[in-house]
């Protein structure tokens, strides 16, 4: 009987804090990939122009693009077929020879969209993806409207957009540019209430959307002259886009539009690179045969593209990776191939969902990660185990925010609070469990000789039972000396002095030493003693209690903190882009005025006027958190 009361210790279920249940797992979730760009040997078709009319992405080519996790450049080149759109790509990727195929006849080479990445040669840390256009007005063409799908989607894609056109900048090439007209037709910025179309669109979101706009003139053989005075070729191209009263609309949409929705436009001409007997083997050249004027000019060309070609973003300024932008690509060819017209607002809204999964699965994984970094458990203490929790939340919800936009409901960092804060219970019980297997081990050593005299008889004699309270005593005192025993270490030494009790009780009541008083006495004193220990351990259970309710604070606090900074730091750039787009709408105004368009300027002008009122909302708004 004595043998089994003082068996085993009994074991104590872990104290875990009742926290709110994790919202349902978003589908679709990503988990963090470490994939970075290397050197494409050579290009791969992106989006396929189908023989059946339809436009269709490569897998293969949209899998190597998605596993890019570093912010892109991308410039994307169109233009009439046999134009030698593909060279100037060649020269971008930094090859002579092999890379875009150039083609030599007088049929279009490139089909649908093809995509070369290679490591940005001026900005570490990202990556240059080019795009090469099927050539556009190729009379074999089966279906005309997927010139305007290859253009759109140019637009769509790109950070940089280079327009390739031959000679002079003429009414020919301008007519030929009718493709801009057409993008009002083909692409839609926001979606209105209700789900409806806005009927009439601000081409100032255009403005918010689109690339930076490059014209590149091949062969040209003109002098850059007007009125005998010598013009740069920006002023080049800003004379030729001059509206004119009285002008044919064929001729003067393709103007209006290409300044209202391409702001930022550059201009480069190139001479002929070499005779044309020698032009189907362009890329076969030696630098030797080619024009000195060409080889400048395109290296100019791409100096320009180096350091000025911006960085993919989103409106907000959200950086594009290699897999926001074949996200963006599934996005607009899915809404191309069911008929419907591309929104861009919406596809922005459908990458935010994708991207803020996979932002709350990157962080937890940041989470899980860096708590592999500490000391096993247990910790010593609550509070430094909190203090472990509170490093690696922190760390998570930077990478979260890093990642995550327009999150504005706040809905996927709820997701990723309640996630943590499941861990964190996860964390504590584990902590618990790992202290109470580490006591339990530590008890059931050093009670080895006690639990052997026991068995043995050794203090059922007169004095047996002093005896037994002085060896006891000096096991608690073993017990407290051994280190990293964790939070468990009172709670578990008090259970398994109360499985004692009744080893202990028995030994008093056969002390033949002692009187019947004495007896009372000391069980009284035992009894008290037990009493005491109780009380200490609710004492330090409502301790740990608190300073986990606590922690709850400060977790809740943590994240209206960075999301309050993050909401601030999205305000200041919504401001600056919608001041960017103001000052460009008011250099165009200006330019309307001096052309003689004054109804134009007029209709600019409530443009001008409600963009300066939203900015004016904008300014005077708090960020409201709802977290």
């Amino acid at each position: 009987m004595l043998l089994a009361a003082f068996g085993g210790v009994r074991r104590w279920l872990p104290l875990c804090l009742p926290l709110p249940a994790s919202l349902s797992s978003t589908v679709g979730q990503a988990t963090p990939g470490t994939a970075q760009p290397g050197t494409m040997e050579e290009p791969m078709c992106l989006i396929e122009n189908r023989p059946d009319r339809e436009l269709q992405l490569n897998q293969g080519a949209l899998a190597l693009l998605q596993s890019m996790r570093q912010p892109v450049v991308v410039v994307a080149i169109v233009g009439l077929y046999r134009t030698g759109k593909s060279y100037l790509l060649n020269r971008l990727a930094g090859k002579d020879r092999g890379g875009f195929s150039l083609g030599s006849t007088v049929q279009s080479h490139t089909k649908g969209i093809w995509m070369w990445c290679v490591p940005h040669p001026c900005q570490a840390g990202h990556t240059l993806v080019l795009l090469d256009t099927e050539g556009l007005g190729d009379v074999e063409k089966g279906n005309v409207k997927n010139d305007t799908w290859i253009f759109a989607l140019a637009v769509l894609l790109s950070s940089t957009l280079v327009y390739n056109s031959m000679s002079t900048i003429d009414h020919y090439a301008l007519e030929k540019l009718h493709y801009v007209t057409e993008l009002t037709e083909r692409i839609k910025a926001k979606v209105a209430g209700g789900g409806s179309w806005q009927e009439e669109e601000d081409s100032s979101e255009f403005v918010r959307f689109f690339p930076a706009f490059v014209w590149a003139v091949r062969d040209f053989s003109l002098q850059l002259k007007v009125d005998g005075r010598e013009i740069s070729e920006d002023e080049y191209l800003e004379n030729a886009l001059k509206r004119r009263e009285g002008q044919s609309e064929k001729l003067d949409l393709p103007k209006k539009y290409l300044r209202q929705y391409f702001p930022s436009r550059k201009c480069f001409v190139f001479d002929r690179p070499a005779p044309r007997r020698d032009l189907v083997r362009l890329d076969q050249l030696p630098k030797a045969a080619l024009s000195p004027e060409f080889l400048e000019q395109a290296r100019s060309f791409c100096r320009y593209i180096y350091r000025h070609a911006g960085t993919k973003t989103l409106p907000g300024g959200h950086i594009v990776t290699g897999t926001l932008l074949g996200n963006l690509a599934v996005t607009y060819v899915d809404a191309i191939r069911s008929g419907a017209v591309p929104c861009m607002e919406s596809a922005v809204l459908a990458l935010a969902q994708i991207e803020n999964s996979a932002a709350v699965g990157e962080a937890v994984a940041v989470y899980e990660e860096r708590l592999k970094w500490w000391a096993a458990l247990p910790t010593q203490s609550i509070s430094e185990l909190l203090e472990l929790h509170a490093q690696c939340e922190r760390a998570a919800l930077q990478v979260f925010m890093a990642r995550a936009f327009k999150d504005e409901e706040q809905q996927y960092q709820q997701q990723l609070k309640d996630r943590l804060d499941s861990k964190r219970a996860e964390l504590c019980c584990q902590n618990e469990q790992a202290s109470l297997e580490r006591c339990t081990s530590v008890l059931q050593e050093l009670s080895l000789d006690l639990e052997e005299r026991v068995c043995k008889g050794s203090y059922s004699v007169p004095g047996g039972y002093q005896r037994l309270l002085d060896d006891q005593q000096e096991m608690v005192e073993r017990y407290w000396l051994v280190p990293g025993k964790g939070i468990m270490a009172a709670e578990v030494l008090q259970q398994f002095l109360k499985s004692k009790e009744m080893v202990v009780q028995a030994i008093l009541q056969t002390d033949q030493n002692l009187t019947d008083r004495q007896r009372e006495i000391e069980a009284e004193r035992a009894r008290a003693e037990a009493a005491e220990r109780e009380a200490q351990l609710r004492k330090e259970m409502q301790a740990r209690t608190e300073q986990l309710l606590q922690d709850q604070e400060r977790s809740h606090q943590e994240h209206i903190q960075q999301l309050t900074a993050k909401m601030e730091d999205d305000k200041r750039q919504m401001l600056a882009e919608q001041q960017h787009v103001l000052d460009l709408r008011l250099q165009e105004q200006a330019r309307l005025l001096q052309e003689g368009f004054r109804g134009e300027a007029a209709q600019l002008q409530q443009q001008l006027q409600s963009l300066r009122n939203e900015m004016s909302r904008k300014q005077r708004s708090r960020p409201c958190v709802v977290c």
